[in-house]
């Protein structure tokens, strides 16, 4: 059994320095605290106290070539030599541009910048401005960034949420006020009806959704859903916007909107765009990205296109072949099947949903999830607990669910994945609900 004491130690220490000794929020509060890693390679990582462990967290879904591709390890050496920060142009940042809008359906135009949370900030405004409107429709579960306006209804409380029918805005910090909410409003996903009958108000200037609900769970858009939105949008010209930041390079080459073979106005991009590399991106219509350029909508960012991330950009993306996703698929599907398969066989009652590198389980749930309020039902804690023994038996995956397939995964490492999941669920079956 793996034990983690030098690094609860040094996050102790540190935590002189660092509010609570990390960087963000998100690395708060998992079972064994925050962890403190020397190294990775491949689809491993190296702590502190001397563990390899395999690794699905893949740095929040970011590192879908693994801890160390060679390839863009070398395209980054090589632009370092050139230099870091132009405040200006760069050839290879126009390189990257041609890449992601040759790639994604919805990308005639594209801006780059440095999160996820700041180019959904830019899609809003971009939005408002080219509808004259100031209402965003977001959804329940839904994570667009951590900014006051939008952290809204990411992980409520079912007792704080409101009716299905009339979901209730709720804050997702301290700090946050109802006025911050004052340009926006909540729904249900998966529910086409309800898009349909707040966009006939007529004053929504967007909607913004995952198209894939991967955020909490791993749940696909219903027969028909996305389609019936972007057809209510474009009837009421209301701006379709897809959050990409989880869903794009982990659906496919093409995007979540490649994959369901729907086309929204704007999407943004970050986490696997660059395997790791602060990039994200906003991409369009070329009528409304050209805004940006013409029609008086700020838009700046001294990090943005910043060249070395570049680099990586272009490197990853010459990566993800269709031969990359045909293989790494294969792997992300026997290790899914194969962690439902285990779970039943120790009696425990679970979901096991998603796509081929990124899918989700969800503990005690009777039937796929739909939305986030049927997700909420899940046993959290007992999957926790679950969680937690695989990380003492060498295995890493998020206490909220999801895991993450990177090419690494290769099948000499699920053995030893599906080897860790029997031993963790022999250990927890028993103290789960029956």
């Amino acid at each position: 059994m793996l034990k983690f004491d030098e690094s609860a130690r040094i996050v102790a220490a540190e935590s002189h320095f660092v509010a609570g000794g990390v960087n963000s929020n998100f690395r708060l509060g998992m079972g064994h605290g925050p962890l403190v890693f020397t190294h990775g390679e491949g689809a491993y990582l190296h702590d502190v106290d001397g563990n390899r462990i395999i690794d699905y967290y893949c740095g929040m879904g970011a590192m879908v070539l693994g801890h160390s591709p060679a390839e863009v390890k070398a395209a980054v050496r090589e632009q370092l030599e050139k230099g870091i920060l132009f405040a200006g142009q760069a050839p290879i940042e126009y390189e990257a541009a041609r890449i992601i809008c040759e790639r994604i359906p919805s990308a005639e135009r594209l801006r780059f910048g440095s999160s996820g949370s700041e180019v959904a900030q830019a899609a809003m405004r971009l939005a408002r401005a080219a509808t004259g409107r100031r209402t965003i429709v977001k959804f329940e579960g839904h994570y667009h960034g951590w900014f006051d306006n939008i952290l809204w209804s990411t992980a409520p409380a079912l007792a704080e949420a409101g009716p299905d029918e009339a979901p209730h805005l709720v804050p997702g910090s301290k700090g946050q006020s109802m006025a911050d909410a004052s340009g926006l409003d909540v729904l249900q996903w998966n529910d086409l009806a309800a898009v349909e009958t707040r966009l006939a108000r007529g004053d929504i200037a967007a909607v913004l959704m995952e198209a894939a609900m991967c955020n909490q769970g791993a749940i696909s858009p219903m027969p028909g859903y996305l389609e019936g939105v972007q057809t209510a949008c474009r009837r009421h010209g209301v701006i379709l916007i897809f959050d990409e930041v989880i869903t794009g390079f982990r659906l496919g080459q093409k995007g979540a909107q490649g994959r369901f073979e729907v086309t929204p106005d704007l999407s943004i991009f970050a986490k696997a765009i660059a395997n790791g590399f602060p990039v994200a991106a906003i991409v369009g219509r070329a009528e409304l990205m050209d805004l940006f350029a013409t029609g008086g909508v700020l838009h700046g960012g001294t990090f943005n296109s910043q060249p070395v991330p570049m680099a990586a950009l272009v490197a990853t993306q010459q990566a993800l072949t269709p031969e990359h996703y045909e293989k790494t698929a294969i792997h992300g599907i026997r290790l899914r099947d194969g962690i439902r398969s285990i779970l039943a066989e120790a009696g425990i009652k679970a979901q096991v949903t998603g796509f081929e590198l990124m899918f989700h389980i969800a503990f005690s749930l009777d039937a796929p999830a739909r939305n986030y309020r049927d997700l909420a039902r899940a046993d959290k804690a007992g999957y926790a607990r679950f969680a937690q023994a695989l990380l003492r038996n060498g295995v890493r995956a998020l206490e909220r669910g999801a895991w993450f397939v990177s090419s690494e995964h290769d099948g000499a490492v699920i053995d030893r994945t599906l080897e860790a999941v029997r031993i963790a669920a022999r250990e927890v079956a028993p103290t789960l609900p029956g």
